[in-house]
């Protein structure tokens, strides 16, 4: 059963008490009619005993179906996305076993770090999963487009604990395909403060102020960053991230939405300088630390351990980035390894770079919509935050849901930090690789800023690849 119909299930049951007693025969009727027909008593007492009997099975069935009727009991739904680490997928399996449980179905989570390629071979082999979470809203827009995914119904949309600002990422040409279920705050520099006190640093409020504290840094022989740019297929996210940062403080939002939906080039001037900037600083002799020897060898989830021993002082990274963090590490207490973060500064106002997950449907089937508008429910979010944060081992969980009327509590006084500043940021964007057709977003932005970083081309020629690259 949707959740939205939880919560009024014993109106619900009075209503289909009434269907019943008007439906169950025409003994309702002849009951009705009885002094007319002069039918006897036992008639009328054995017809209510059969209604009452009716009632009582619909009660017991009523958690096993959806809002229309449909019962969910023994019907399986089948889900892939691209989360795929232990706590994580893990963690989302878990959350789908509570609504699976509830209504005596089956729900099966599978994750893969490659699900770009995975989800594309899948549709155009006609073996798409039924519910598909995407972290790039590019692709839902493609395959929405192609017929691949299906709109989301009315109600379903309408029972969503998202509000508008979230939604609209799903919203493909005036139609809802996408269901948001999670959040992700970018703009983040992670560090600890006890290793800043001992080297006499302060956190910067000005980017103008980040680059001159890596400046003093590598000056007392400190390393100031750690990265890592190597995910599989999806190697290179982690340079785009960076620079979708630096064109929301150096560009505008407005500029970056042109960026976004192709009305400026690929190859501008504007972002031909944010992603110099990037290389540039990340190639100043002594700012990084990679563990796999190289930036591009480094696999991104692989910096948590180095920032906690030491080896680098600073790592800009999402708020899921809790997930990779050492399992046992303190947070924000003030103890001597303790790691915390700071907002990754603007020279002006309070840009925050964001992303998330959406859910779209593959099939139309009653069960496959309850399950989407659970997804898109506060239900989900707190279960999987409670389940992520027990396979933390009680600290951080790496997940985030905007979800209105999520419970707080559930989240420990950073992860609420995380959500204040979704809340308060004078210009939100999501992540531009995210929005923009998948042969770019996922495709050429992160391959030619691999070839860029690895100085394999210059940043001027693998903008004028992803260029050439853009859909017509």
């Amino acid at each position: 059963m949707r959740l939205s119909q939880w919560k009024t299930l014993l109106t619900l049951l009075f209503a289909f008490a009434l269907v019943a007693a008007a439906c169950s025969g025409d003994d309702a009727t002849d009951t009705e009619a009885g002094s007319e027909s002069e039918e006897s008593s036992e008639t009328t007492e054995a017809s209510e005993e059969e209604a009452m009997e009716d009632d009582e099975a619909m009660e017991e069935d009523a958690m096993e179906e959806d809002g229309e009727g449909h019962s969910l009991a023994g019907t399986t739904v089948t889900v892939f996305g691209s989360e795929s680490s232990d706590e994580e997928a893990g963690a989302m399996q878990d959350a789908l076993d509570v609504f699976a449980e509830a209504n005596d179905m089956t729900i099966t989570f599978t994750g893969a770090r490659d699900f770009s390629d995975q989800i594309n071979a899948q549709v155009s082999g006609g073996n798409a999963p039924d519910i598909g979470i995407y972290p790039q809203p590019g692709k839902v827009a493609d395959f929405a487009r192609e017929g691949f995914i299906l709109p989301v119904p009315e109600d379903v949309v309408g029972a969503t604990a998202w509000d508008e600002a979230f939604l609209g990422f799903g919203n493909v040409d005036g139609t809802q395909y996408g269901m948001p279920n999670k959040a992700d705050v970018k703009s983040l520099v992670w560090y600890q403060p006890a290793a800043f006190e001992a080297g006499g640093y302060a956190v910067p409020e000005t980017f103008d102020e980040f680059v001159s504290l890596t400046g003093d840094m590598i000056a007392a022989g400190d390393t100031p960053l750690c990265v890592g740019i190597e995910s599989g297929p999806a190697t290179g996210w982690t340079f785009t991230d960076w620079v979708e940062d630096m064109m929301l403080r150096f560009a505008g939002g407005d500029v970056y939405d042109q960026w976004v939906n192709h009305e400026i080039p690929f190859n501008d001037p504007i972002v031909v300088e944010q992603m110099e900037a990037v290389v540039n600083l990340w190639d100043t002799p002594g700012m990084v630390f990679a563990s796999g020897g190289s930036i591009a060898a480094t696999p991104f989830g692989d910096n948590g351990q180095p920032l906690v021993d030491g080896d680098c002082m600073m790592h800009r990274q999402a708020s899921f980035y809790a997930a990779f963090i050492p399992e046992g590490t303190a947070f924000a207490d003030g103890s001597e390894d303790a790691v915390d973060v700071f907002y990754f500064p603007s020279n002006e106002g309070a840009p925050v770079l964001g992303a998330g997950t959406l859910a779209a449907a593959h099939n139309d089937r009653p069960e496959v919509w309850a399950v989407m508008e659970y997804f898109g429910s506060a239900e989900y979010a707190d279960a999987r935050q409670a389940a992520q944060t027990e396979r933390k081992g009680g600290g951080l969980s790496g997940f985030l849901s905007a979800a209105q009327g999520a419970d707080i509590s559930l989240y420990q006084p950073l992860e609420q930090s995380f959500l204040d500043i979704l809340a308060n940021a004078e210009t939100f964007r999501f992540d531009a690789s995210d929005l923009m057709p998948a042969d770019v977003g996922a495709g050429t932005f992160w391959t030619e800023s691999t070839a860029a970083v690895n100085g394999d081309k210059s940043v001027a020629e693998a903008a004028d690849a992803i260029e050439a690259s853009w859909p017509e």
